[in-house]
Protein backbone atom coordinates (compact mmCIF):
# COMPACT_ATOMS: atom_id res chain seq x y z
CA UNK A 1 0.00 0.00 0.00
CA UNK A 2 1.07 3.65 -0.09
CA UNK A 3 1.83 5.13 3.05
CA UNK A 4 2.20 8.46 3.90
CA UNK A 5 4.44 9.63 7.20
CA UNK A 6 3.89 12.50 9.19
CA UNK A 7 7.02 13.61 11.48
CA UNK A 8 8.42 16.59 12.90
CA UNK A 9 11.24 16.86 10.51
CA UNK A 10 11.17 18.28 6.93
CA UNK A 11 13.87 16.53 6.07
CA UNK A 12 13.29 12.95 7.19
CA UNK A 13 15.10 10.69 4.79
CA UNK A 14 12.17 8.31 3.46
CA UNK A 15 12.25 5.36 1.04
CA UNK A 16 10.97 5.97 -2.73
CA UNK A 17 6.96 5.25 -2.19
CA UNK A 18 6.76 7.17 0.90
CA UNK A 19 5.27 10.20 1.11
CA UNK A 20 6.76 12.50 3.40
CA UNK A 21 4.69 15.13 5.46
CA UNK A 22 5.94 17.81 8.18
CA UNK A 23 5.36 21.21 9.46
CA UNK A 24 6.37 22.34 6.45
CA UNK A 25 3.57 21.14 4.35
CA UNK A 26 0.76 19.55 6.83
CA UNK A 27 -0.86 21.64 9.67
CA UNK A 28 -1.68 18.85 12.03
CA UNK A 29 -4.36 21.27 13.47
CA UNK A 30 -5.95 22.74 10.08
CA UNK A 31 -5.60 19.98 7.68
CA UNK A 32 -7.04 17.25 6.92
CA UNK A 33 -5.07 13.99 7.93
CA UNK A 34 -7.22 11.35 5.71
CA UNK A 35 -4.13 9.70 4.36
CA UNK A 36 -1.65 9.41 6.68
CA UNK A 37 -1.16 5.75 7.65
CA UNK A 38 2.61 6.97 10.07
CA UNK A 39 2.54 8.88 12.59
CA UNK A 40 5.22 9.98 14.58
CA UNK A 41 3.85 12.49 17.54
CA UNK A 42 6.12 15.68 18.05
CA UNK A 43 7.88 14.78 20.91
CA UNK A 44 7.30 16.32 24.63
CA UNK A 45 3.90 17.44 23.58
CA UNK A 46 2.21 14.46 25.45
CA UNK A 47 -2.03 13.66 25.17
CA UNK A 48 -2.51 16.46 22.47
CA UNK A 49 -0.07 14.82 20.02
CA UNK A 50 -1.58 11.42 20.73
CA UNK A 51 -5.26 12.74 20.70
CA UNK A 52 -4.18 13.83 16.94
CA UNK A 53 -4.87 10.16 15.95
CA UNK A 54 -8.48 10.59 15.98
CA UNK A 55 -8.32 12.56 13.09
CA UNK A 56 -6.64 9.83 11.13
CA UNK A 57 -8.69 7.19 10.19
CA UNK A 58 -6.02 5.28 8.08
CA UNK A 59 -3.47 5.10 10.36
CA UNK A 60 -1.70 2.12 10.23
CA UNK A 61 1.25 3.08 12.35
CA UNK A 62 2.09 4.73 15.56
CA UNK A 63 5.45 5.29 16.55
CA UNK A 64 6.03 6.60 19.51
CA UNK A 65 9.38 8.96 20.28
CA UNK A 66 9.21 7.64 23.57
CA UNK A 67 10.49 4.44 25.17
CA UNK A 68 7.04 4.75 27.60
CA UNK A 69 3.56 3.99 25.28
CA UNK A 70 1.45 3.04 28.18
CA UNK A 71 -0.53 6.73 26.87
CA UNK A 72 -0.05 5.26 23.57
CA UNK A 73 -2.41 2.73 24.70
CA UNK A 74 -5.87 4.17 24.26
CA UNK A 75 -5.57 5.39 20.63
CA UNK A 76 -4.15 1.88 19.81
CA UNK A 77 -7.42 0.61 17.37
CA UNK A 78 -7.63 -3.08 16.15
CA UNK A 79 -4.77 -3.11 13.30
CA UNK A 80 -3.28 -0.62 14.17
CA UNK A 81 0.71 -0.91 14.98
CA UNK A 82 1.92 0.43 17.98
CA UNK A 83 6.39 0.70 18.28
CA UNK A 84 7.94 2.40 20.94
CA UNK A 85 11.32 4.46 20.79
CA UNK A 86 12.87 2.09 22.78
CA UNK A 87 17.35 2.92 21.74
CA UNK A 88 16.56 6.77 21.62
CA UNK A 89 16.31 7.95 25.02
CA UNK A 90 19.46 5.34 26.37
CA UNK A 91 22.04 7.95 26.51
CA UNK A 92 20.19 11.00 28.31
CA UNK A 93 18.22 9.02 30.91
CA UNK A 94 20.89 6.94 31.53
CA UNK A 95 22.78 10.00 32.39
CA UNK A 96 20.45 12.32 34.35
CA UNK A 97 19.43 8.68 36.70
CA UNK A 98 22.86 8.84 37.74
CA UNK A 99 23.35 12.38 37.52
CA UNK A 100 20.29 12.87 39.87
CA UNK A 101 21.87 10.27 42.21
CA UNK A 102 25.38 12.33 42.38
CA UNK A 103 23.93 15.52 42.80
CA UNK A 104 21.14 14.09 45.79
CA UNK A 105 24.17 12.38 47.39
CA UNK A 106 26.99 14.97 47.23
CA UNK A 107 24.50 17.85 48.10
CA UNK A 108 24.32 20.09 44.68
CA UNK A 109 20.44 21.65 45.80
CA UNK A 110 22.57 22.99 48.85
CA UNK A 111 25.34 24.12 47.24
CA UNK A 112 22.65 26.13 44.66
CA UNK A 113 20.88 27.57 47.28
CA UNK A 114 23.95 28.70 49.37
CA UNK A 115 25.49 30.09 46.22
CA UNK A 116 22.18 32.33 45.87
CA UNK A 117 22.58 33.48 49.41
CA UNK A 118 26.80 34.47 49.19
CA UNK A 119 27.17 31.41 51.95
CA UNK A 120 30.05 29.42 52.08
CA UNK A 121 28.72 26.59 54.20
CA UNK A 122 31.77 23.39 54.34
CA UNK A 123 29.97 19.91 55.02
CA UNK A 124 30.15 16.57 55.15
CA UNK A 125 28.56 15.03 52.39
CA UNK A 126 27.92 11.28 50.94
CA UNK A 127 29.15 9.44 47.50
CA UNK A 128 27.96 7.45 45.01
CA UNK A 129 31.26 5.17 45.61
CA UNK A 130 31.00 2.09 47.76
CA UNK A 131 27.20 2.18 47.53
CA UNK A 132 25.31 -0.85 46.55
CA UNK A 133 22.40 -0.25 43.91
CA UNK A 134 19.59 -1.80 42.84
CA UNK A 135 18.79 -1.21 39.34
CA UNK A 136 14.82 -1.99 39.02
CA UNK A 137 14.32 -2.47 35.30
CA UNK A 138 16.91 -3.86 33.07
CA UNK A 139 15.68 -2.83 29.16
CA UNK A 140 18.15 -0.72 26.89
CA UNK A 141 18.36 2.12 29.27
CA UNK A 142 18.37 -0.04 32.30
CA UNK A 143 21.78 -0.89 30.88
CA UNK A 144 22.48 2.00 29.49
CA UNK A 145 22.76 3.06 33.53
CA UNK A 146 24.51 -0.01 34.31
CA UNK A 147 27.20 1.29 31.66
CA UNK A 148 27.83 4.38 33.14
CA UNK A 149 27.83 2.88 37.20
CA UNK A 150 30.64 0.80 36.17
CA UNK A 151 33.10 3.44 36.15
CA UNK A 152 32.36 3.75 40.01
CA UNK A 153 33.30 1.93 42.85
CA UNK A 154 29.69 0.08 43.71
CA UNK A 155 28.03 -3.07 43.17
CA UNK A 156 24.99 -2.80 40.81
CA UNK A 157 22.00 -5.59 41.73
CA UNK A 158 19.96 -5.49 38.40
CA UNK A 159 16.23 -6.70 38.19
CA UNK A 160 13.84 -7.47 35.70
CA UNK A 161 10.41 -8.94 35.39
CA UNK A 162 12.31 -12.20 33.54
CA UNK A 163 14.95 -12.11 34.88
CA UNK A 164 16.77 -12.24 32.26
CA UNK A 165 20.36 -11.15 30.74
CA UNK A 166 21.93 -11.69 34.33
CA UNK A 167 19.10 -9.67 35.69
CA UNK A 168 17.66 -11.69 39.12
CA UNK A 169 13.72 -11.77 39.19
CA UNK A 170 11.57 -8.63 40.62
CA UNK A 171 9.92 -11.24 42.26
CA UNK A 172 12.73 -11.80 44.57
CA UNK A 173 13.23 -8.07 44.79
CA UNK A 174 11.72 -7.41 48.47
CA UNK A 175 14.02 -10.06 50.65
CA UNK A 176 16.78 -7.87 49.40
CA UNK A 177 15.67 -4.08 49.15
CA UNK A 178 17.07 -3.70 52.62
CA UNK A 179 20.24 -4.15 51.49
CA UNK A 180 20.37 -1.23 49.46
CA UNK A 181 22.05 2.16 49.51
CA UNK A 182 20.22 3.43 46.13
CA UNK A 183 16.94 2.61 44.00
CA UNK A 184 16.90 3.01 40.91
CA UNK A 185 13.62 2.63 38.83
CA UNK A 186 13.65 2.21 35.23
CA UNK A 187 10.94 0.08 34.17
CA UNK A 188 7.50 0.66 32.15
CA UNK A 189 4.19 1.42 33.75
CA UNK A 190 1.91 -1.17 34.08
CA UNK A 191 -0.59 -2.84 36.09
CA UNK A 192 2.17 -4.96 37.79
CA UNK A 193 4.52 -1.84 38.49
CA UNK A 194 1.74 0.87 39.67
CA UNK A 195 2.17 1.84 42.99
CA UNK A 196 4.82 -1.24 43.48
CA UNK A 197 6.61 1.22 45.69
CA UNK A 198 3.95 1.46 48.04
CA UNK A 199 4.17 2.11 51.68
CA UNK A 200 4.80 -1.19 52.44
CA UNK A 201 7.80 -1.05 49.68
CA UNK A 202 9.28 1.86 50.40
CA UNK A 203 9.40 0.94 54.14
CA UNK A 204 11.29 -2.34 53.10
CA UNK A 205 14.10 0.16 52.23
CA UNK A 206 17.13 0.75 54.98
CA UNK A 207 17.31 4.28 56.66
CA UNK A 208 19.55 6.57 54.83
CA UNK A 209 18.31 4.55 51.32
CA UNK A 210 17.83 7.20 48.23
CA UNK A 211 15.34 6.57 45.97
CA UNK A 212 15.94 7.54 42.00
CA UNK A 213 13.04 7.58 39.78
CA UNK A 214 13.03 8.08 36.23
CA UNK A 215 11.01 5.64 34.76
CA UNK A 216 6.84 6.35 35.38
CA UNK A 217 5.48 8.44 38.44
CA UNK A 218 2.80 6.00 39.35
CA UNK A 219 5.43 3.16 39.90
CA UNK A 220 5.43 5.17 43.09
CA UNK A 221 3.13 5.87 45.68
CA UNK A 222 3.14 9.72 46.24
CA UNK A 223 1.41 9.97 49.23
CA UNK A 224 3.76 6.74 50.69
CA UNK A 225 6.73 8.74 49.45
CA UNK A 226 6.09 12.36 51.13
CA UNK A 227 5.00 10.74 54.31
CA UNK A 228 8.93 9.16 54.36
CA UNK A 229 10.50 11.93 53.00
CA UNK A 230 8.87 13.90 56.17
CA UNK A 231 10.22 11.72 58.39
CA UNK A 232 13.62 11.89 56.94
CA UNK A 233 14.47 7.79 57.45
CA UNK A 234 14.91 8.31 53.16
CA UNK A 235 15.82 10.00 50.25
CA UNK A 236 14.64 10.44 46.90
CA UNK A 237 15.26 12.34 42.75
CA UNK A 238 12.56 11.82 40.64
CA UNK A 239 12.32 13.15 37.29
CA UNK A 240 8.91 11.90 36.86
CA UNK A 241 6.39 12.30 39.54
CA UNK A 242 2.47 11.40 40.10
CA UNK A 243 0.68 13.90 39.53
CA UNK A 244 2.15 15.33 36.43
CA UNK A 245 3.08 18.14 35.84
CA UNK A 246 2.93 18.61 39.73
CA UNK A 247 0.76 21.25 41.01
CA UNK A 248 2.50 24.57 42.28
CA UNK A 249 0.93 23.68 45.78
CA UNK A 250 1.83 19.79 46.27
CA UNK A 251 3.39 18.52 49.18
CA UNK A 252 6.24 16.82 47.23
CA UNK A 253 7.82 19.94 46.38
CA UNK A 254 8.29 21.25 50.46
CA UNK A 255 9.28 17.37 51.45
CA UNK A 256 12.68 17.31 52.79
CA UNK A 257 15.57 15.54 51.04
CA UNK A 258 13.81 15.67 47.61
CA UNK A 259 15.73 16.57 44.59
CA UNK A 260 13.32 16.99 41.34
CA UNK A 261 13.51 17.66 37.74
CA UNK A 262 10.72 17.85 35.45
CA UNK A 263 10.60 14.87 33.51
CA UNK A 264 13.40 15.94 31.19
CA UNK A 265 15.09 12.58 31.18
CA UNK A 266 14.70 12.11 27.05
CA UNK A 267 14.51 15.72 26.34
CA UNK A 268 18.45 16.71 25.27
CA UNK A 269 20.01 17.38 21.72
CA UNK A 270 20.41 13.77 21.68
CA UNK A 271 17.22 13.17 21.14
CA UNK A 272 16.72 14.16 17.48
CA UNK A 273 19.36 11.80 15.49
CA UNK A 274 18.92 9.18 17.47
CA UNK A 275 15.03 9.26 16.70
CA UNK A 276 15.74 9.86 13.00
CA UNK A 277 17.77 7.14 12.85
CA UNK A 278 15.14 4.46 14.33
CA UNK A 279 12.43 6.29 12.06
CA UNK A 280 14.25 6.28 8.88
CA UNK A 281 15.32 2.31 9.48
CA UNK A 282 11.92 1.72 9.99
CA UNK A 283 10.86 3.17 7.05
CA UNK A 284 13.43 1.14 4.94
CA UNK A 285 12.02 -2.07 6.74
CA UNK A 286 8.80 -1.09 5.80
CA UNK A 287 9.55 -0.77 2.32
CA UNK A 288 12.00 -3.99 2.06
CA UNK A 289 8.77 -5.67 3.72
CA UNK A 290 10.73 -6.70 6.81
CA UNK A 291 9.08 -6.86 9.88
CA UNK A 292 9.42 -3.60 12.00
CA UNK A 293 11.15 -2.91 14.80
CA UNK A 294 10.04 -2.24 18.78
CA UNK A 295 6.17 -3.77 18.21
CA UNK A 296 4.37 -3.44 21.24
CA UNK A 297 0.88 -3.84 19.72
CA UNK A 298 0.93 -5.70 16.27
CA UNK A 299 -1.49 -4.74 13.40
CA UNK A 300 -2.01 -5.15 9.51
CA UNK A 301 0.41 -2.63 7.75
CA UNK A 302 -0.11 -3.96 3.96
Amino acid sequence: MRHVIWTQWDDLEVPEGIVRRSPSNTDLERDNLDDITIYVPTYAVGRPALELTRRMPNLKILQMPNAGYEDALEFTRPGMTLCNGKGIHDASTSELAVGLAIASLRGFPDFVRNQDKGAWVHKHQQTINDKRIALIGYGSIGKAIARILAGFDVTVVPFSRSGSDGSQKISELDGQLPTFDIVILILPLNDESRKMFDKRRLGLLKDGALVVNVARGGIIDTDALVAELNSGRITAALDVTDPEPLPESHPLWRAPGLLISPHVGGNTPAFAPRARRLIESQLRRLAAGERLENVIVPGDIS
